[in-house]
């Protein structure tokens, strides 16, 4: 090596290198980010290990290899000057994404003319010596025109902090200081070396800054994860508060003290079924996972149950349910049975029917709840629309799924519940 300056640059590719891998791995094998961050870090990271790889091929190629490799350090430094120049107009493109504008932005497609504009100066390097050559005896040279290749970095790095002062509130705060962190160290670093020679401290800069930026933003990310987890909790308690309406519970009481009289054995059995309804829903609030369909169905069995002897004549069901090895976030499928019937059993109308299908579609699991009482639009009150929008984002959360609601023209209300 040819003197301290040449040591501290080896140590600082070294450690590029390590934050690289850290940071692709973290970012790969993360189980709170979300995939569209995911997809980014997983790209940005692999650039910048391509990045530190090439620069440190040049130089090992510059500083131990003889006059025979000139050429590899040619091509070395260009393929450090490609990935580290692709890196911004990617992290353009996702700094964008995050603040919900993408490619509508003219600052996309901005960006990326002025990084072909670079390329362009960087492919000159093949046939001219203005902005860096490489002499015969493996020597690297700066050019009069060294600062012209920088330019265009400049440039789009001060498009990213425009882009990030004019969409920073609709940026969360984390992603804000990441972002802001991300284009003022490499900035710096990169006007230190173009009036400098010697240091690699773009390298340097790049490779914290990358570090720093995904942290805040995977801090970010599970303190959301953490935010959704106890929403869902919260949920929970919420449909169970649903379903243990107080004059539910007297009614049910009250059915079954006149049936011990009237009817002994059905005394038994519904009080079998409530029993067997109240463990349900105790085992649902305590539940953090999926459950097998079966264990759901039973509860809606049991609830079914015993409003069937409270509606004896004007409640019907049917199952039609050949597919059931699936899982399902519990408290699914029961609150929807509850809120038909609820809304849905009037002395004064047409008996109610509630038919529960299942079936595979190949890409996952449908159950379909259809009943012959009010439109869901009907309803007068808030319960059926909470109940819904519990369900809907508990499905997403816990296993991406979706749940829609069909008004059958006055025939009713048909719920289907996808899992995939």
């Amino acid at each position: 090596m040819s003197g301290a300056v040449d040591i501290i640059n080896f140590a600082i590719v070294v450690a590029g290198l390590v934050i690289a891998a850290m940071g692709f791995f973290t970012s790969a094998f993360s189980v709170y980010t979300e995939k569209k961050h995911q997809r980014f870090f997983i790209a940005f990271f692999s650039l910048l290990f391509l990045y530190v790889c090439s620069d440190l091929l040049s130089q090992v190629s510059l500083t131990l290899l003889g006059p025979d490799y000139a050429l590899l350090s040619r091509i070395a430094i260009f393929c450090e000057s490609l990935f580290s120049s692709l890196m911004i107009p990617l992290f353009t493109a996702y700094m964008l994404s995050c603040a919900d504008v993408g490619r509508q932005s003219p600052c996309f497609y901005v960006s990326w003319c002025i990084w072909a504009v670079y390329l362009m100066l960087l492919l000159s390097t093949w046939v001219s010596s203005g902005i860096y050559y490489i002499t015969e005896d493996n020597i690297y040279h700066r050019g009069p025109l060294y600062q012209l290749l920088l330019i265009p970095t400049a440039l789009l790095m001060l498009m990213d902090l425009g882009i990030l002062l004019t969409h920073r509130k609709a940026l969360p705060p984390h992603s804000t200081e990441a972002f802001a962190l991300y284009i003022t160290i490499p900035l710096i670093s990169m006007l230190i070396q173009m009036f400098s020679y010697g240091l690699l401290t773009i390298v340097l800069g790049t490779c914290i800054a990358a570090m720093l930026m995904l942290l805040l933003i995977m801090q970010e990310q599970i303190k959301a994860y953490i935010s959704i987890r106890e929403k869902t909790a919260l949920t929970y308690a919420e449909n169970l508060t649903l379903q243990m309406r107080p004059h539910f519970i007297y009614n049910v009481m009250m059915s079954i003290y006149y049936l011990i009289e009237q009817d002994p054995d059905k005394a038994r059995q519904v009080t079998l079924d409530f029993t067997t309804y109240l463990r349900k829903n105790f085992s649902s609030i305590a539940s953090e996972s999926m459950i097998p369909f079966m264990e759901e169905l039973s509860h809606v069995k049991a609830y079914l149950a015993v409003e069937q002897v409270r509606f004896e004549g004007i409640l019907y069901t049917d199952f039609d349910t050949p597919h059931t090895q699936f899982r399902l976030p519990p408290l699914t499928i029961q609150p929807i049975v509850e809120n038909a019937v609820k809304h849905g059993v009037d002395p004064d109308r047409a008996p109610l029917h509630i038919i529960i299908r299942t079936e595979s579609t190949g890409t996952g699991s449908m159950v379909t709840i259809e009943n012959n009482g009010l439109p869901f639009d009907a309803y007068n009150n808030d319960d059926p629309h909470i109940a819904l929008d519990n369900i809907r984002e508990r499905l997403k959360s816990t296993c991406n799924g979706k749940i829609d609601i069909t008004d059958m023209d006055g025939r009713g209300t048909s719920v289907t519940i996808f899992i995939p």
